[in-house]
């Protein structure tokens, strides 16, 4: 009995660990095949490996666990733990977080790289985190947004009276209305017959939803306005935060940010890669614009909208 008594609790001591491991779910609305899910699957190895087994994290992509709006939910009451989405929806709860998103804001990708571990990235989050609970650990560049168009862009003159195809939220009006063109709303699946159809005469967005959408074949011209830097950032959810020991918080966090780090710089390598792609191609003429009478005209806008202390600490970056 002894015997018995003894291999029996060396079993169950044996079981423990994995009876202590937990499950963390990770959403997101991006495709599968995308390197934002490949970054969340990193995320997901690298927390598993480096807390030893104690959590465990399945990947839910292409809105598998709902859209923005219900991770966001979820992430709140805890039935979801980590995710990723974009500041600008976050912007509806804390209209700093949006800053990113701003229009021609940002001078190069060096420059929002620096915005990735700034002082001013820091105090946005924080106030996010204050009014949701939800805490913002990274950003992740996502990609910057470009114009195609019919007729070709080279100042803003060229885009004055233009129909320009737009989501239909006032962030991405502000270029288009500053420029004098007309931002069109129209929802994305239907954006390509709509250029196709000459609804409207141009769209925006980065060079690699163009060539994955092949709006190339119905667009003349891509001008490299870079008029927006959209970003994806990762979140933690309260209740998860919550129960964290200050050493895992830590360390998620400094995950997240080295998948921020490393995909954000291969997201840049392939727009660069697809940018060559077409400039040695016959498919559309890219048109390399002096992005400066573009910014001069927006940036009185940006300030209006975030006020000029919050964009000046963003721009003052760049120095």
């Amino acid at each position: 009995m002894r015997y018995i008594a003894t291999l029996t609790t060396a079993v169950c001591l044996a079981a423990a660990p994995a009876m202590a491991q937990e499950t963390l779910k990770f959403a997101h609305v991006y495709e599968a095949s995308t390197l934002y899910n490949e970054a969340a699957e990193w995320i997901a190895e690298q927390i598993e490996e480096r807390t030893d087994g104690k959590y465990k994290v399945d990947v839910f992509p292409s809105s598998q666990l709902g859209n923005e709006e219900t991770i966001t939910e979820g992430l709140q009451i805890g039935s979801i733990q980590l995710a990723y989405t974009g500041p600008t929806f976050l912007g509806q709860f804390h209209k700093p977080m949006a800053i990113s998103e701003a229009p021609f804001i940002w001078k190069s990708y060096d420059h929002w790289k620096k915005y990735q571990d700034s002082d001013v990235f820091e105090e946005v989050t924080e106030g996010y985190f204050d009014k949701t609970g939800n805490k913002v650990t990274s950003i992740l560049y996502f990609g910057a947004r470009q114009t195609s168009s019919q007729d070709k862009i080279e100042t803003p003159e060229d885009m004055k009276g233009m129909k320009i195809r737009v989501a239909n939220a006032p962030l991405w009006k502000i270029f288009p209305t500053a420029v004098g063109a007309n931002p069109t709303p129209i929802s994305f699946a239907e954006v390509y017959l709509a250029l196709q159809q000459g609804v409207v005469e141009g769209q925006e967005n980065p060079i690699t939803i163009i060539e994955s959408n092949k709006f190339y074949e119905v667009q003349s011209y891509v001008a490299r306005t870079s008029h927006i830097t959209s970003s994806v950032v990762s979140l933690i959810g309260g209740p998860l935060w919550k129960k964290l020991t200050d050493d895992e918080k830590d360390l998620f966090t400094d995950i997240t940010k080295e998948a921020a780090a490393q995909y954000s710089d291969r997201i840049v390598e392939k727009e660069e890669d697809l940018f060559e792609k077409f400039r040695n191609g016959d498919e559309v003429e890219i048109v390399d614009v002096d992005r400066a009478p573009f910014a001069e005209l927006v940036i009185p806008a940006v300030k209006k909208e975030w006020g000029e202390d919050l964009v000046d600490r963003v721009t003052a970056l760049a120095e």
